[in-house]
């Protein structure tokens, strides 16, 4: 898994967010469009896709899709 990969997997679960707004260090929990729901879709993209498990503290506690995608690395077998 790379950064861009990452990156572009998160960019994915925005229904009405332009993918280009959306960077290693976008501030994600600014997005207009991010909700609860966006929240379970990036909770099941880091399982399904990358086999880890992530908590709804471990999104509260990032700031960056950055921050997040070190989290799923570090997490990663």
């Amino acid at each position: 898994m790379t950064l861009e990969e990452f990156v572009e997997n998160f960019a994915n679960q925005f229904e009405d967010t332009d993918a280009s707004e959306i960077k290693a260090e976008t501030a994600f929990h600014d997005l207009d469009e991010w909700s609860s729901m966006i929240v379970l879709a990036i909770i099941a993209m880091a399982n399904i896709d990358y086999d880890v498990t992530l908590t709804g503290d471990d999104i509260k506690n990032a700031v960056t899709v950055k921050d997040l995608y070190d989290v799923v690395a570090g997490r990663m077998e």
